[in-house]
């Protein structure tokens, strides 16, 4: 108990001298450096993370040197196979058969390079010398190889981290196309991407986020083809996020939106790397980050979220034929209920008169005005929506289908609804189930409450005061730069070739001109 008191009194002693030492530098005031020997600085570091019980510290002797060295791994994380066999095996046993005492000299630097060079088996290895790098690589899988009378310590990639096998992406289902998805592991979706194709200007330039919990992320582009400053540009951003953890890319996402007071998503988020290698074609930037199957990219515009990459595998004509759709589908989503609303309280006039009887005889025993008739049903399937999405899968479908049924049903029975009102419903949810993107989908259903109730205010003028306020507020918005609702604003009439239709692909010859991107022409 008393040596354990001297060594804490030691190592505190040296971290007083340090702070001294480092008074004229403030820079490095933070910075804990080792002594080069094992025992205080084990003590370093045991009183940092000593208290985790799944930190592994193992001490022994380097053959038959008499040299004492200690490695520190995390359970879990780190490869124990990799550990006993490659790096314990060869310094305790191997050392000590394959080379003679005499035939290095075990002392400091010379000891400490002949271990790197020529006895460890190990791919990744670096040195450190402060005590915080240690910790941070320690705790995220590597092993820390201290070793006596040596002030450098040895980091050794022995990462073995949980991961699930590649999968069909779940948000992001395609009859056409690869059945590969983004998983939870960085370095599985950095590998995704290489492995496309055979393209040596793929650049993956790693950052670190995260203040407290810090995860790896990374932006990837085409070198050739991509603009120098929309790099740099994204490159500053992500340098100022300043937050405790990024737990996932949605963090990253608000975190360097142009406008976070938008509704509209200005970062594109997906699952499929074939979206991504896409994008990076074009000249834009994806953002991955450890701990997530959901990429970014960067910029997007609004005709980006109502495309799929189906579109570009089938012919021009069946292709052009869904976008129609989805526009379409789009725009019911959003103004449907409006338009009944707007119609049935101001407008009855402009109805076909059998159609405005039938609709009046339907709405007789309704005691409710048609907002509320119109707000009481959207509610009810948004919550039936959301509850489908919280229950275990099996049920889940299932749930939604029948409770809306139910709903609807009772509803009209009870005189509460009208049955045109469950048509309008009905329709307005499957439109917006046809929207590729869910976050993109989440934006028209919120802002179809908002047209909801211009409509009941102002009736058909609202919904189309409605539509210019945001019609004016998609033409200032910017996605880095770019304007979101290019090309048809700015106007460019070459570039709607991939606008509400898919022209033939040797059609489009041109990478989208609002990217500026180094190389305009299309390869082939």
């Amino acid at each position: 108990m008393q040596g354990r008191k001297f060594k804490y009194k030691q190592v505190r002693k040296h971290e007083n001298q340090l702070d001294q030492a480092q008074e004229s530098e403030p820079s490095q005031a933070s910075a804990t450096y080792f002594m080069g020997e094992l025992s205080l600085d084990l003590e370093l570091v045991k009183l940092e993370i000593g208290h985790n019980s799944d930190v592994h510290f193992r001490e022994f002797y380097i053959g038959n040197t008499g040299i004492r060295a200690a490695i520190i791994f995390l359970d879990g994380l780190s490869d124990k196979e990799l550990i006993d066999n490659h790096i314990l095996k060869t310094l305790m046993f191997d050392f000590s058969m394959g080379y003679k005492h005499d035939q290095i000299r075990v002392k400091g630097n010379d000891l400490k390079e002949f271990i790197k060079n020529q006895a460890l088996s190990i791919s990744e290895l670096t040195e450190v010398q402060d005590l915080k790098e240690l910790v941070s690589k320690v705790l995220t899988g590597s092993t820390a190889l201290i070793v006596d009378k040596v002030s450098e310590v040895l980091i050794l990639g022995t990462t073995k981290g949980k991961s699930r096998s590649i999968e069909e992406p779940v948000s992001e289902a395609l009859v056409r196309g690869p059945r590969v998805g983004f998983t939870e592991t960085l370095r599985d979706n950095t590998a995704l991407l290489r492995q496309h194709g055979d393209n040596r200007n793929l650049s993956i330039i790693k950052f670190q986020v995260g203040e407290r919990a810090k995860k790896d992320l990374v932006i990837v582009y085409i070198k050739e083809i991509t603009n120098s400053d929309l790099v740099e540009e994204v490159k500053e951003r992500i340098k100022k996020i300043n937050v405790d953890d990024v737990p996932e890319s949605g963090y990253v996402e608000q975190l360097i939106e142009d406008n976070y007071l938008s509704p509209f998503p200005q970062v594109q988020n997906t699952e499929r790397p074939d979206r991504v290698i896409s994008a990076l074609m074009e000249g834009r930037v994806g953002i991955l980050l450890d701990g997530t199957p959901f990429a970014l990219i960067v910029p997007v515009t609004f005709s980006m979220m109502l495309q799929s990459p189906e579109d570009y595998y089938e012919r021009w004509i069946p292709g052009t034929f869904i976008r129609l759709l989805r526009y379409l589908a789009a725009t019911l989503a959003l103004f449907t209920p409006a338009l009944y609303i707007a119609f049935i309280s101001f407008h009855p006039g402009l109805i076909p008169t059998k159609l405005a009887i039938s609709i009046i005889g339907t709405r007789t025993n309704v005691p409710f005005p048609a907002l509320i008739e119109a707000l009481f049903m959207e509610i009810s399937i948004e919550i039936l929506r959301e509850a489908g999405l919280r229950l275990p899968k099996p049920i889940g479908p299932a749930m939604g289908i029948v409770g809306g049924l139910i709903i609807g049903e009772a509803a009209v029975q009870a005189g509460i609804v009208s049955p045109i009102l469950v048509i309008v419903v009905a329709l307005t949810a499957i439109s917006s189930f046809s929207i590729p993107q869910y976050s993109a989908g989440i934006t028209l259903r919120i802002l179809r409450f908002v047209a909801m109730l211009f409509a009941a205010i102002l009736g058909l003028y609202g919904v189309i005061l409605f539509f210019l306020f945001m019609a004016s507020h998609l033409v200032k918005l910017k996605s880095f730069g770019v304007p979101y609702m290019s090309p048809a604003v700015p106007y460019r009439l070459s570039e709607w070739k991939d606008l509400m239709v898919r022209m033939p692909l040797k059609m489009m010859k041109r990478r989208p001109r609002m990217m500026q991107t180094k190389d305009p022409i299309r390869k082939g």
